[in-house]
């Protein structure tokens, strides 16, 4: 079309679009000029309609378009640069009919695509309009004609031709479509009201537009829509679904508006009042400048001046505080760094940097309070007293050490770190609080199961939102001292994730060379950790890392006697349950007996915290019946302990008499976190072809140690006076009870291998007999470790004879008299001792 046709306002556009730097993707400049072209141009597009459609070429060539979709009835700009492109639009200006087909590419990075990499539907377009960029850039005006879909590509090279067969919409007419189409003009104008950049010319244009598809198609071209929601919508057959599918569009662009616009509301409210509340701040510091008062910063920096002082800090820290309180000054009060500072320094100036309780160095004192408090734990108690006495030696001759110019004498280390390992209830954690108490210092407590984030240790850096120390200094704060007994719980809980691994954090909170100077992220100064004493309890020190185990002192806690477990309750538990559940001391009282049958029948374990729940359940029962008025005092004895728990749930002797009544069944001793377990081992004999299965959750190492065992007994099957066919015409089974707990470890072995020869040779284990050892293929029979908690175990089950390895002999300096002086260890160095001594004599 000549220009000439076009009206003024369409040049004016025309020639802004020239001069300016427009994009492709500016979809206001696009709409814009799609409406005034095809209003423009309405009568001509209408009379020549079916003139074009019957002489458009079958064969056109192929615009690859990026990230854009020219709908027919609209006017776009384009901008090619691609060489093959703009040989394209030389040829295809050659031509009469300018007519080219644009189609979008499935990839918007592709430069180049392939016919396979483009959409089948597009749109026949005649160029309009050229011009060259000095960058070497064509700017081209192009006018949707028609709907086509892409056959067989005839040409690739120098760009791409194709057959094309024209797919125009078929017109249609209901009072469905012409609702929607008046839903989409309204639904236009709502979102131009939106968005104060959409001209109020391009709103009128498609206000007067009639042809339902047009006013779709101008629309669209308006609407931001992905480059799929573009090309479906080209897609479409029908025009209603076309409508349909726009209305959705709309609709949901309307919401999005309508969201972005309460957003921005809420936002300009809050700048409002944070202005408001500046200027009324302003206010009111000229009113307290008139009245001679001082203002609330000023106020606060005073204040934080004095406290820096009073603290006590060290130089680092004292210089960092001062810097940090000289920026919160000339900041405002509304600033959040304002915030943040005034929160560190709130932090530095409330930590402990130089107040410490005075220790206690009397032993005499430190060794009433611990026995006060425990029974029994010798070696840990003569630990603690150990550590006071350095402490008191050392602070009365501080003199002559600093006379003297041996720099070993000047560093001892000020620090301990103690390792409290054992069963659950054995008092570990209170034992903390008694050591604090006979040093006459104060008792922090820090669990550190389930941590799995480095920063739980050393604390978050202050550029993060919410920020603030570490465990560590959070606990000294609390506390208001810097040489705390410091527990850290569980510390064979921690975990390890993405966030860091907070065992390698705690390398340098126990390591005494390194404590004096501990940097929490969140302080960024040194602070001294080397005057509190760190002690740590654990289950299982196999998940405690080498490092760390390296810098501390181990102490193991072994699992209680029947007799240690009667003496804590009478000293420890009772009173504590009397007085919890509201009872004098002259209303309840337990027999020897009573007692006994609770630990013997009612309770299995290491510790003590079973024990005093079933006293707290009898206590609660004496409560109910003095409430009740039926009783003024009760005495409980062996009887009434079974009435008021009920049946028994452990047995004694009885257990292993009846488990061992039959061949095949040995009682072996293992080792578990919560202590020492009796372990029976049952095998069984069927026909079969020389088959062996292992059951009971067993682990790698368990079922090798069956193996070895078995290995063993066949190759003595002619010292045993068996069969020679006697393994290969039976099959074997060894199962391990308890099938739902793993189990593995090699001190099973010569308990598999007894309870095998019971099996195989028709004798009896004894009842009275348990035994733990590791076997080998030759029959010998190595150390194994947990025996302390082991024969606790055997000891509780009512075992009179333990089996041990010979090298475990040493072992026995570990247990408490009464257990030795029970209990007949037999020590083996074979398993032809261990079958003479566990075996029953052949009849």
């Amino acid at each position: 079309m000549p220009a000439s046709r076009w009206n003024t306002e369409t040049l004016e556009l025309l020639d802004w679009m020239e001069q300016a730097d427009f994009a492709v993707n500016d979809f206001f400049s696009r709409a814009m000029l799609s409406s005034i072209l095809n209003e423009d141009r309405k009568d001509e597009i209408e009379g020549r309609s079916e003139e074009f459609l019957e002489n458009v070429p079958a064969y056109l060539p192929i615009l690859p378009l990026r990230g854009l979709v020219v709908y027919p009835h609209t006017a776009v700009p384009l901008t090619i640069g691609q060489p093959r492109s703009i040989r394209l639009v030389d040829d295809v200006l050659a031509e009469d009919d300018r007519l080219v087909v644009l189609v979008a590419s499935k990839d918007p990075e592709l430069e180049a695509p392939d016919p396979d990499e483009l959409y089948k539907v597009g749109t026949i377009a005649t160029i309009h309009r050229l011009f060259r960029a000095p960058d070497g850039t064509i700017r081209l005006l192009v006018q949707g004609m028609t709907r086509c879909r892409l056959e067989d590509f005839k040409q690739e090279e120098p760009y791409l031709k194709a057959t094309v067969e024209l797919n125009p919409v078929l017109p249609e007419d209901s009072l469905e479509i012409e609702a929607m189409a008046r839903k989409m003009r309204d639904q236009f104008s709502h979102i131009a009201e939106m968005i104060p950049n959409i001209p109020q010319e391009l709103v009128e244009a498609v206000m007067v537009l009639d042809d339902p598809l047009q006013i779709a198609y101008n629309v669209a071209t308006f609407q931001n829509l992905d480059l799929e929601e573009a090309q479906e919508l080209l897609a479409l057959d029908s025009i209603e679904e076309k409508l349909h599918k726009l209305v959705s569009f709309m609709t949901r662009e309307v919401e999005m508006l309508e969201i972005g616009q309460k957003i921005q509301k809420q936002a300009r409210s809050e700048i409002g009042k944070v202005q408001r509340e500046y200027f009324l701040r302003e206010q009111l510091k000229a009113i307290q400048t008139e009245l001679g008062e001082e203002d609330e910063q000023k106020g606060e920096v005073k204040e934080f001046s004095q406290k820096i002082e009073e603290a006590e800090m060290s130089e680092e820290a004292n210089k960092q505080a001062v810097h940090e309180l000289d920026r919160m000054s000339r900041l405002p009060t509304a600033s959040a760094e304002y915030g943040v500072i005034r929160t560190y320094l709130d932090w530095m100036v409330s930590l402990p940097w130089s107040k410490t309780t005075e220790d206690k160095l009397a032993i005499d004192h430190a060794r009433q309070v611990l026995d006060e408090d425990h029974y029994g734990l010798e070696d840990i108690k003569e630990r603690v007293l150990e550590f006071l006495a350095v402490r008191k030696m050392r602070k009365e001759r501080v003199d002559e050490f600093e006379t003297q110019n041996d720099d070993s004498i000047r560093q001892i280390r000020e620090g301990v770190i103690l390792c409290f390992v054992g069963p659950p209830g054995v008092g570990k954690t209170s034992l903390g609080r008694s050591i604090a108490r006979s040093m006459g210092r104060k008792f922090i407590r820090a669990s550190l199961g389930g941590i799995r984030d480095e920063a739980e240790i050393r604390g978050h850096r202050r550029t993060y939102i919410g920020s603030m120390p570490g465990r560590i200094i959070q606990s000294l704060r609390r506390i208001e001292s810097n040489n705390p007994v410091f527990m850290l719980d569980e510390i064979d809980k921690l975990g390890q994730g993405f966030r860091g691994d907070p065992t390698s954090a705690l390398l340098e909170v126990l390591d005494p060379e390194q404590n004096s100077e501990f940097r929490d992220n969140y302080l960024e100064v040194a602070y001294d950790l080397s005057k509190a004493m760190f002690i740590t309890t654990a289950n299982l020190l196999e998940p405690i890392p080498a490092p760390l185990r390296d810098r501390m002192e181990i102490i193991r806690l072994s699992g209680y006697t029947d007799k240690e477990k009667k003496a804590i309750a009478k000293q420890y538990l009772i009173p504590r349950q009397v007085r919890e559940n509201g009872l004098r001391r002259e209303e309840v009282s337990f027999s020897d007996e009573a007692l006994q049958t609770i630990v013997r029948s009612y309770t299995r374990e290491a510790g003590v915290r079973n024990l005093e729940r079933k006293l707290g359940s009898i206590c609660r029962k004496v409560v109910t019946q003095i409430a009740e008025g039926k009783i003024e005092s009760l005495e409980i004895t062996s009887e009434q302990a079974r009435e008021f728990l009920g049946r028994p749930k452990f047995f004694g002797t009885e257990e292993l008499a009846e488990r061992t009544s039959i061949p095949g069944v040995a009682a072996g001793l293992a080792w578990t976190s919560t202590g020492g377990e009796v372990l029976f081992v049952e095998a069984t004999l069927m026909p079969g072809n020389n088959k062996f299965q292992l059951t009971g959750s067993l682990g790698d190492v368990m079922k090798e140690s069956a193996q070895a065992a078995l290995s063993y007994l066949r190759s003595r099957a002619e010292e045993f006076k068996l069969d020679d066919n006697f393994f290969g015409n039976h099959d074997i089974h060894l199962h391990v009870p308890a099938g739902a707990q793993p189990k593995d470890g090699p001190s099973a072995g010569i308990t598999m291998a007894t309870a095998l020869a019971s099996l195989v040779l028709g004798r009896l284990v004894r009842e009275d007999v348990t035994m733990t050892g590791e076997i080998t293929l030759r029959g010998q029979v190595l150390p194994v470790g947990g025996v302390k908690e082991k024969v606790l175990a055997a000891y509780r089950a009512g075992s009179t004879t333990v089996l041990l390895p010979k090298r475990n002999q040493a072992d026995l300096e570990d247990l408490p008299d009464e257990i030795v002086e029970a209990i007949d260890f037999i020590f083996v160095e074979t398993i032809e001792e261990v079958f003479q001594a566990g075996l029953e004599k052949p009849t």
